[in-house]
């Protein structure tokens, strides 16, 4: 399996590991949906929200351990370890680009 990322989904996760809320932001469009944990958050300003929530709650860094091509969207295998109970899990992002820009972003465990 390869781990070669789509430059936006490579900027998000080294982003995501710096815990640079802005430099995670930057790949996604202005009208994107992310899905985690059961929510779903719609645009700029509420995925904003959510990168914050999430890195002050859980400080998590993702080791990205494989990487697919499948119906248009780019499914990445993540060991996440972070300030959570059960650290590190396996965790599935799937990603939809558009425009040179992640459109969707859905998190599985």
């Amino acid at each position: 399996m390869s781990t070669k990322l789509p430059k936006p989904v490579a900027a998000y996760f080294a982003a995501t590991n710096l815990h640079d809320i802005d430099a995670m932001l930057a790949p996604f469009d202005e009208t994107a949906i992310v899905r985690d944990e059961g929510q779903e958050r719609r645009g700029a300003a509420a995925i904003r929200e959510w990168m914050e929530e999430t890195t002050a709650k859980y400080r998590a860094t993702v080791a990205v351990t494989g990487v697919e091509q499948t119906d248009g969207k780019t499914i990445v295998t993540g060991r996440v370890a972070g300030s959570f109970p059960g650290s590190p899990v396996d965790l599935r992002y799937t990603v939809t680009l558009a425009r040179g820009k992640i459109s969707r972003l859905e998190i599985h465990p």
